[in-house]
């Protein structure tokens, strides 16, 4: 969310079998941004305690837990939904996949804020594009304009979309962090006076409540790996290997988050790191120590193109989850209806409708970095509830479904091994949580009165809405091409007709996939 690196590499040949360090690429691919970095460059040395720290009570729970719950309903769709519905019933399990949607909704206007700093880049005269970058009516034009394009490409129902997307999760993403992180040790080793202090403590002052606000959104950092779940029977020996990919994904993961961070620290001074613009800022400072200016508008280019590849799947990608539990009689037929080629136009226009309400945002926000981090903030808010609600699934199925099969279970034995992992992730996610409310004092956020109306206020909205929309639900709204496969706590004759066919159908494919 990830943050949300498109290239989730999603796309796997049912008829192979994934090895642990391809699973550990993809884990890596899906998760690994560079656009959040200059965030946690503000604390220093600490900023790695802050990555481990998350990593631990957030990264990994959420990648074990969804393995475990993907793995127990193979064949009944819905992801988050599913999950939360099979344990708390289908208005919750609603709530949880509309969150993840409207969170992705509201990412948009971060991410492309992202994107317009690096078109801004790429002209030759860096202090002209700074001041460029900071003007919100520039910004404000661009992410209108992008996400629009990328609206109406994916009306079309493109194929290569894809291709560009994995090749922009690598180009823009991947390759500018390695050259980030080389450009650091370079530097140094030239005699390079580096602006981070290497002596500084490793533990934050967490007495200073300050300290710890900011860093509560590098949980969004970490978001989406519950996407990886979903590969856990794709996987050789899963209950081994799956594990090893997850540690050694985070493992790698960290480190890219940590060095590329201590790159920036060491480039720019904490008091000139600005949210949106420090990240070009840093490698701009360093092609000029290199003597390679000319290089800024190429790295410019890849960075945005890494941006704006990634919307393109992502605009499309989540509504389709809210699209099929729609058509199961979840929305209206209103937000059922698609195009000539399949997509789910209406919801695109919804989405899309969203996406420039909260893009105007910009006028009201005193600068361009106080509307990058409220809306950062609001998302961490959203999805954390949906991850919240997954944590406690986990736990509760241990116990309300205790017989079904888990080819990917979290401990042997017992279920004290899921207390702990869905407990420390629980908590965790609620510490960020509540921690998300509260202003950074590091950045310049005019009325704190227009902060938390959008955060309280977009809080309460955003979960209130579908259950809105399920208190006007109506047997009409199912649609009757759906083959949604209904809750195992559903015993009226049809819906166990229909999960037993449902089963069937899944045991038979995959028995024709052994024996190919």
């Amino acid at each position: 969310m990830a943050t949300k690196t498109s290239s989730t590499a999603a796309t796997v040949k049912a008829a192979g079998k994934l090895g642990v360090s391809t699973l550990m690429i993809m884990n890596i691919v899906a998760v690994v941004s560079l656009r959040g970095l200059p965030a946690e460059a503000e604390y220093g040395m600490s900023s790695a305690f802050y990555y481990l720290f998350a990593a631990l009570v957030f990264l990994i729970p959420v990648s074990l837990v969804a393995a475990e719950l993907a793995a127990m309903f193979p064949y009944q769709q819905g992801g988050m939904f599913r999950w939360i519905g099979e344990a708390f019933g289908s208005k919750l399990g609603f709530l949880g996949i509309w969150l993840q949607w409207v969170e992705s909704t509201i990412w948009f206007p971060t991410v492309l804020t992202f994107g317009a700093v690096s078109l801004a880049f790429i002209g030759l005269d860096h202090v002209a594009d700074s001041h460029l970058a900071a003007n919100r009516y520039y910004t404000l034009a661009v992410v209108l304009a992008i996400y629009w394009l990328a609206t109406l490409i994916s009306m079309k129902g493109l194929g290569w979309v894809g291709k560009i997307s994995k090749i922009g999760g690598m180009v823009g993403t991947i390759i500018p962090a390695g050259i980030l992180v080389v450009c650091g040790v370079v530097f140094l080793c030239m005699g390079g006076h580096s602006q981070m202090d290497f002596h500084g403590d490793f533990f934050p002052d967490l007495t200073n409540f300050d300290n710890v606000v900011l860093a509560a959104s590098i949980f969004l950092f970490y978001a989406g790996m519950e996407m990886s779940g979903v590969h856990v029977r794709d996987i050789k020996n899963p209950t081994v290997n799956y594990p090893k990919a997850v540690f050694g994904g985070a493992l790698v993961t960290v480190l890219i988050f940590v060095l590329g961070t201590y790159a920036l620290g060491v480039i720019i001074p904490a008091k000139d790191i600005n949210l949106v613009q420090s990240l070009l800022v840093g490698f701009d400072n360093y092609f000029k120590a290199f003597h390679m200016n000319w290089f800024t508008p190429v790295i410019a280019i890849a960075l945005a193109f890494g941006v704006l590849a990634g919307v393109l799947t992502w605009v499309a990608g989540p509504s389709k989850g809210v699209f099929a539990v729609g058509q199961a009689g979840y929305l209206p037929p209103f937000f059922q209806k698609t195009n000539k080629a399949g997509v789910q136009k209406n919801i695109l226009l919804v989405q899309g409708l969203a996406v420039t309400l909260l893009s105007l945002l910009f006028v009201v926000m005193p600068t361009v970095q106080s509307f990058y981090q409220i809306l950062s903030q609001l998302t961490v808010l959203l999805y954390l509830i949906a991850y919240l609600l997954m944590f406690a699934a986990a736990i509760y199925l241990r116990y309300n479904m205790k017989g079904a099969k888990r080819p990917f279970r979290i401990g042997a034995k017992g279920n004290g091994l899921m207390w702990i992992v869905g407990g420390v992730g629980f908590l965790g996610s609620l510490l960020a949580f509540v921690l998300s409310f509260f202003p950074p004092s590091q950045i310049a956020m005019g009325s704190t009165t227009v902060w938390y109306a959008v955060l309280f206020g977009g809080v309460a909205l955003f979960v209130i809405l579908p259950f809105i929309i399920l208190a006007c639900r109506k047997p009409s709204w199912v649609n009757a091409k759906s083959d949604f496969v209904p809750f195992h706590w559903d015993n009226s004759p049809e819906a166990q007709a229909q999960l037993k066919a449902a089963q069937e159908k899944y045991e038979a494919e995959e028995a024709a996939k052994s024996e190919s």
